[in-house]
């Protein structure tokens, strides 16, 4: 199994993934406060459906108010850097405790979500959007 990886100031930490975002996660035992690249989870992310997507680890295991969540997440944009904060918090419960492994894989939490932008071909504007077609 897994083993507790518990850093020296006593918190677990994880890293999270969503499209081109990456967010690294430190739990600390608190009072539920939530922070983002230094700013508080509402300024951060300011969409309320954002911050549902972000604090769902904490609302299914029910450790809203157990844990300190610290978050430096980069890259992509608000929406995927949302997700990616909602992959690190839930892998790093599952450093906390093993219990919480079968609520968060049961929710889909736990799995990075391999969606990624598709590239844009030559001879189109986007990756599937063509040119006008002009008969004449």
């Amino acid at each position: 199994m897994a083993e507790k990886k518990q850093n020296k100031g006593g918190c677990f930490i994880a890293t999270g993934r969503r499209k081109k975002s990456i967010a690294r996660v430190r739990l600390y035992p608190g009072s539920g406060k939530i922070e983002i690249n230094g700013r508080d989870v509402e300024e951060y992310l300011q969409r309320d459906t954002l911050i549902i997507i972000a604090k769902q680890p904490l609302t299914i295991t029910s450790t809203a108010d157990k844990f300190d969540v610290v978050v430096n997440v980069d890259g992509g944009g608000i929406s995927g850097q949302a997700g990616a904060i909602c992959h690190g918090i839930a892998r790093a419960l599952v450093k906390v405790s093993e219990t919480y492994k079968k609520e968060l894989k049961d929710a889909g939490l736990l799995t990075r979500d391999p969606r990624m932008k598709e590239r844009k071909k030559y001879g189109l504007k986007k990756a599937r959007k063509a040119p006008q077609f002009s008969k004449r």
